[in-house]
């Protein structure tokens, strides 16, 4: 299998229905010789699972019989939802987890805070357009907590970063 290929199948640790290739987390593999670079953006800077997905990466490519491996982390340009593959909003959906919709194209410069009605968010459970926010955070950065009134399930959707 290709250096690519053995990479595509490491599974995000913190969403582990997701490979990190389906996050959007991967940026580059580049083999020179035996020597493997990948390059990966995490989610958010001061993401906690950054050293495991090095860590994975690294594995998955040695144990591939890959070495020596190099993984490398860019955080320019910065990560967006917009970068998960069809294939990771189905799986997302498939776990119960609304996946993000368009993320928004801003200029470069400061983020303005904007704390606005939250969006309309389909049930991943049963397609209600009508869903509760219960908390713009759940146990990751990237989720929010939501709530069904027509199936009256809990879930996380991926919010739009």
């Amino acid at each position: 299998m290709s250096a690519r290929g053995v990479v595509s199948e490491v599974v995000d640790p913190e969403m582990p229905m997701l490979t990190l290739a389906d996050l959007g987390v991967v940026r580059s593999v580049d083999e020179t010789g035996d020597r493997v670079v990948v390059t990966i953006t995490p989610t958010y800077s001061g993401c906690p699972a950054v050293e495991e997905m090095r860590t994975d990466i690294a594995a998955a490519l040695t144990g591939a019989g890959y070495g020596p491996v190099e993984v490398r982390t860019v955080f320019s340009p910065a990560w967006s939802t917009n970068w998960i593959s069809e294939a990771g909003r189905r799986k997302l959906a498939e776990a119960g987890v609304a996946p993000p919709g368009p993320a928004p194209v801003r200029a470069a410069g400061p983020i303005p805070l904007t704390l606005g009605p939250a969006p309309a968010v389909r049930c991943p459970r049963c397609g209600s357009p009508a869903t509760d926010e219960i908390s713009r955070f759940g146990p990751t950065a990237c989720t929010a907590l939501r709530r069904c009134p027509s199936c009256r399930e809990p879930f996380e959707h991926m919010k739009e970063i």
